[in-house]
């Protein structure tokens, strides 16, 4: 089988190499498992305070139907376009420069701001297994191993992804099994069921997108996909449908076995509302708690893997610095894309403002899935030939995907209002630096799109 990205022309890349095609759809699936798995094991929780369970589980319903039809109308961008600049590829191809260069911004501002929080977490989790260990060293140690983890290579990166993904999902079976002899449907019930009436409701979407949330950074590895137009589809379909199943059962389950409130405000949820049933001190407890640390790694390392290779396509087609095209030409990993943001993140997270670190990767999830269902409208309409491996039943999937984003993005403004002004600094800064340096290097549409003639 012949290797694609070699048999691109010399101007391809700026780097010594390129990247190879060596995932198939498992790979896939476990990255996208992978990227969201952390938010069964920490995070969705604070929606109890927010709604209540009922609350939270009202919030997800459109929130699940969000992102079922997104990622359908996403495979079909994916495969169409098999670009490792994922969404920033999209809208350049259907709405030109400066709209593919915010979408990928806004991917940039998910995948760079999300990884603080999650990274944080890892600290926590270490420091309460090994004490003696403090949270901050913990937390700085895991994210550069992770970055070094990514410098090895594509294949071991999706090799160990894999792997941290399935022990993160087998903790998860061991939480439910464990809990679902004594779940109680009145403790999911209990009065006030909506304490926070629908205000809460609307409170706890944030919250109930972290089941979901980053899912579609799998999509910025099809330029390592073997057979990305078939493969894509599978990959991100399954991976929607494993989501799915795991946020209803880990939401229920939990509110089912302990009082919400006692794991309202806290970052190990699942544990906490073990201790209820068996004890704290239980090993069922600490088998959970040990197993939660895979959950945040999958999803960390996950996150990196999207973050390098969005930071890397746009450098490659001229909206970033050049220098953060290079490839490595023995791992054919993008070095330079992999440690400059991943130091902006580590930066974010020695702030220790957690909670807008999270709202404005929140915010950037939202506007990508905005500017990505109106490319596929565009695209629609200006290219009806482009081959289109995978087709969503168009108009009525994205329409409705459509209008979830619009109550998605509502219900975020109006529960977060104090962190808009960081989100409006960051997008000033990004808009400042495109019409300042980064459209004046913007390579040629039919050259930078010339990757995915190999594939017609």
């Amino acid at each position: 089988m012949s290797d694609i990205s070699n048999n691109l022309s010399p101007n391809t890349n700026v780097g010594q190499s390129q990247l190879v095609r060596v995932l198939k759809p498992i790979h896939l699936w476990a990255l996208a498992v992978g990227l969201v798995i952390s938010g069964n094991y920490f995070g969705w929780s604070y929606g109890f305070g927010a709604g209540g369970p009922i609350g939270l589980a009202i919030a997800l319903v459109p929130v699940t139907i969000f992102y079922v039809t997104f990622i359908l109308s996403y495979s079909e961008l994916a495969t169409a376009i098999p670009h490792a600049g994922g969404p920033s590829a999209y809208a350049r191809r259907a709405m030109g420069p400066f709209w593919g260069y915010i979408n990928g911004i806004s991917c940039l501002v998910e995948f760079v701001f999300a990884p603080p929080a999650i990274a944080l977490a890892v600290g926590g989790y270490i420091n309460f297994l090994i004490p003696s260990i403090p949270a901050m060293v913990a937390t700085v140690v895991a994210f550069l191993f992770f970055i070094f983890i990514n410098y090895l290579g594509m294949k071991t990166s999706a090799t160990f992804e894999l792997i941290v993904t399935v022990i993160a999902l087998v903790g998860l079976v061991i939480y439910w099994v464990a809990a679902a002899p004594h779940f109680s449907m009145s403790r999911v019930t209990a009065d006030p069921i909506l304490p926070f009436g629908a205000n809460g409701i609307m409170a706890a979407v944030p919250f109930a997108i972290w089941f979901y949330l980053a899912i579609e950074g799998g999509a910025m590895a099809a330029e390592e996909m073997v057979n990305p137009q078939k493969d894509i589809p599978k990959g991100f379909l399954s991976g929607m449908g494993t989501l799915m199943v795991m946020g209803f059962l880990t939401l229920f389950l939990t509110a089912g076995i302990a009082d919400y409130n006692k794991v309202s405000a806290v970052d190990f949820p699942l544990p906490i509302a073990l201790a209820e049933v068996f004890g704290q001190n239980s090993f069922i407890v600490i088998l959970v708690n040990a197993i939660g640390l895979f959950g945040l790694i999958a999803s960390l390392h996950g996150i990196i893997v999207g973050y390098s290779r969005q930071t890397y396509a746009m450098a490659r087609t001229g909206y970033l610095p050049k220098f953060l095209a290079y490839v490595d030409p023995k791992h054919h990993t993008p070095v330079w894309a992999l440690l400059v943001p991943g130091l902006v993140g580590l930066g974010a997270a020695l702030t220790g403002l957690t909670a807008t670190v999270i709202t404005i990767s929140v915010f950037g999830s939202v506007c990508l899935y905005l500017l990505s269902l109106i490319s596929l409208f565009v695209l629609r309409a200006k290219e009806p030939g482009l081959k289109r491996p995978f087709k969503v039943s168009y108009p009525v999937v994205p329409v409705i995907s459509f209008i979830m984003a619009l109550f998605c993005l509502y219900s975020v403004v109006i529960s977060s209002i104090s962190a808009l002004k960081w989100v409006a600094v960051v997008y000033g800064i990004a808009i400042a630096y495109y019409f300042i340096w980064g459209n004046k290097k913007i390579r040629p549409f039919e050259e930078e799109f010339g990757v995915l003639d190999e594939l017609n």
